[in-house]
C-alpha cells in the first residue's frame, strides 16, 4: 500500500518540507535552550509537534531519494540526507530515546542550511 508520500511529486516533497521547516521554526521561536522542552506540558507538545515534523521530512527525503537522488545528490553529497533520513528512522522507531538536546540542536544550527539547500533543490525543480 502506497503512503501519501508516495503519491507526492518532487517539487510537492520539497515544497512540503519547506513549509515544515517554516512551522518548525516559528515553534521553536519560545524555545531558548534544550530544557524547555522539558520544563511543561508546552515545552513537551513543542518537542512532540516538531519532531513529527522532523521525521516527515526524513521521510519526504526518504521519498525523493527514492525516485531523484540526482537532485538531491547535486546539492549535498549522500551522507548529509543519510543523516537527516537517519534520524528519522530513530523518531519513528526509537521515540522514547529521543534527546531534547538533539532536537534542539537540529533546530538551532541545521534548520536554515536544510533550507537553503531545499530551496536550491526547489529552483532545480521548476
Amino acid at each position: 500500500m502506497k503512503s501519501f508520500m508516495d503519491k507526492k511529486n518532487t517539487k510537492e516533497l520539497l515544497e512540503y518540507i519547506i513549509q515544515s521547516i517554516d512551522l518548525i521554526q516559528k515553534r521553536f521561536l519560545a524555545v531558548k535552550q534544550s530544557d524547555d522542552f522539558m520544563k511543561d506540558d508546552e515545552g513537551l507538545e513543542k518537542l512532540d509537534s516538531i519532531s513529527m515534523r522532523l521525521q516527515s521530512i526524513g521521510e519526504a527525503l526518504k521519498n525523493i531519494y527514492k525516485t531523484d537522488p540526482h537532485v538531491l545528490e547535486a546539492i549535498a553529497p549522500k551522507t548529509y540526507w543519510s543523516d537527516i533520513i537517519k534520524f528519522r528512522e530513530v523518531i519513528s522507531h526509537h521515540y522514547i530515546d529521543i534527546d531534547s538536546e538533539v532536537v534542539y540542536e537540529i533546530c538551532h544550527d541545521e534548520l536554515d542550511a536544510l533550507k537553503e539547500k531545499i530551496s536550491v533543490a526547489l529552483k532545480l525543480e521548476r
